[in-house]
């Protein structure tokens, strides 16, 4: 929804608050993502990532709820905070307490409804600072030259 949003509507993002990712920014965010991807697909759908070579240990040390596990999903909250460092500071407190709030309820024992909701929380969080809040590396900013046309006469 949020995507189809961004394209239909030509506000957004939000220039006021909208930030410029860079290549570095796209890349720590993307592992980020697929970090939590893994780390919560290794928790709920074993089977499936079990079907991905060479993730036998990664699942273990996921499910064993330990250090190893908490260092699993930490990293990859780490690299998407990283990531979107650049974007608007409520957002990022936003994003941080979200994360904080899936790593809480994970790992001391609230119930599962609640931690789902948490991640649902955390999911909406990022999509809704990716797709409202930034703009790609190859986009161009409304009113900056044309770097082609830059300079020439005609």
């Amino acid at each position: 929804m949020l995507l189809v949003l961004r394209l239909l509507s030509p506000g957004l993002p939000v220039r006021r608050f909208a930030q410029r990712l860079t290549i570095v920014d796209l890349v720590l965010t993307l592992l980020g993502v697929l970090g939590l991807i893994l780390h919560c697909a290794s928790m709920f759908f074993s089977a499936v990532v079990a079907s991905l070579p060479g993730t036998d240990g990664a699942i273990s040390q996921i499910n064993s709820m330990g250090t190893a596990s908490m260092i699993w999903y930490l990293v990859p909250a780490l690299l998407v905070l990283a990531g979107l460092r650049r974007q608007h500071w409520a957002a990022l407190v936003l994003l941080a307490g979200s994360l904080l709030a899936v790593g809480g309820t994970m790992y001391n024992g609230t119930a599962l409804a609640t931690h789902l909701v948490t991640i649902f929380a955390a999911g909406v969080v990022i999509a809704s600072i990716v797709f409202l809040l930034s703009m790609p590396p190859w986009r161009r900013a409304a009113g900056s030259p044309n770097i082609r046309t830059a300079g020439a006469t005609g």
